[in-house]
């Protein structure tokens, strides 16, 4: 009888039947929200745990295991090509995944599918006019925050402390507004440049956070305009929103009244483009406007964007734009490249303010 068992267990169809009914089971999970809830918990109860025993770690745990776990699938393809270890290796490979795809569920996956932000905030019909005085409004605030803060020898902003960032960023966690946030604060500074600076530069990635160790990544090597924001958007999927525009909410709110001037600036700054990206197509004329009439200092600031985009703009950038806009999707989230779920949030929760 046990030989019988073992030999089920090394078939290759057994592993691949259990995968598709993982697929199959937490897909129905998804749909219920008291599983989701479940999920929630158990998430708020593991994040401290993980992100205080990493962060004693001074280098990216969660790169190493994204280095290790490449090699093992290029390990794997080599022997499956093989004829010989085809057999073996294709059913250990089965087995992996199984066991990668679970523990990914578990530890992340369903947060996708948790209660939208958006529930908690009044109805509200975005217009046009709408969006031109928060453009207007936040324009008129990133001049007063620019003029507030450190510029390196080309007059270009720079961050004068980021361990003071990183510190306020925490703080502010423990101020979101409770009617919007229901997660718990873990107070641990768990931010960590990525490994792959080198390569994330010529993609488009500004950070990203490994459901595998709850460790945020980012890339060091960005123009300082970008790194504060990215910290606090990087923080809210640490407490534990999943979805790239409600991360960019919830760090909208970290930042928005921050104490912290190179953080204050970051985010009025990303809110500024992103109501300028929002209409950019409805209405081009007043955003060549609006560009017009930064400030000398934020021109600086956009022209040292503009330049370290197109020092790295090629393919890998491409590929992975196409690549993240298909996993957003997939997560019942909108493509990479809109803004408009974080802009209709924003638009609620001005009226409330």
């Amino acid at each position: 009888m046990r030989t019988k068992k073992f030999t089920y267990y090394n078939k290759k169809r057994f592993w691949a039947g259990l995968l598709l009914a993982q697929f199959v089971l937490f897909l129905v999970f998804s749909q219920v929200n008291f599983i989701v809830t479940i999920f929630e918990s158990v998430f708020e109860y593991q994040k401290g745990m993980h992100q205080k025993l990493l962060s004693l770690v001074p280098f990216s745990v969660g790169d190493v295991l994204y280095i290790l776990l490449f090699v093992f699938l290029l390990f794997f393809f080599f022997k499956i090509l093989k004829k010989e270890s085809r057999k073996t290796y294709s059913l250990r490979f089965l087995i992996f995944l199984n066991i990668v795809y679970l523990t990914y569920q578990i530890s992340w996956g369903m947060l996708y599918f948790q209660k939208p932000l958006i529930e908690k905030l009044p109805e509200k019909e975005i217009k046009s006019d709408d969006l031109k005085r928060l453009t207007l409004e936040y324009l008129a605030r990133c001049k007063i925050a620019r003029a507030s803060v450190k510029e390196d020898r080309s007059g270009v902003f720079m961050i004068s402390d980021l361990t003071s960032v990183k510190d306020e960023i925490l703080r502010n966690q423990a101020k979101l507004p409770s009617f919007i946030n229901d997660k718990k604060e873990t107070g641990i500074r768990a931010f960590k440049p990525s490994l792959f600076k080198p390569v994330m530069s010529y993609t488009g990635i500004l950070g990203y956070y490994n459901p595998f160790t709850a460790e945020a990544q980012y890339n060091s090597e960005l123009p300082s305009t970008y790194i504060p924001f990215t910290l606090a958007h990087e923080s809210a999927h640490q407490l534990g929103y999943a979805k790239e525009q409600e991360a960019n909410f919830v760090g909208f709110l970290m930042g928005q009244q921050s104490l912290n001037k190179d953080l204050r600036y970051s985010t009025e700054y990303f809110v500024l483009k992103s109501l300028l990206n929002s209409l950019s197509e409805r209405d081009p004329e007043f955003v060549k406007e609006i560009l017009e009439n930064y400030s000398p200092e934020m021109k600086r600031d956009r022209l040292a964007e503009k330049l370290f985009v197109m020092k790295h703009k090629g393919f890998l950038e491409v590929f992975f734009g196409f690549t993240n806009d298909l996993f957003l999707k997939s997560n019942h989230q909108e493509g990479s490249i809109t803004y408009s779920y974080f802009i209709d949030l924003l638009v609620r929760y001005q009226r409330i303010k």
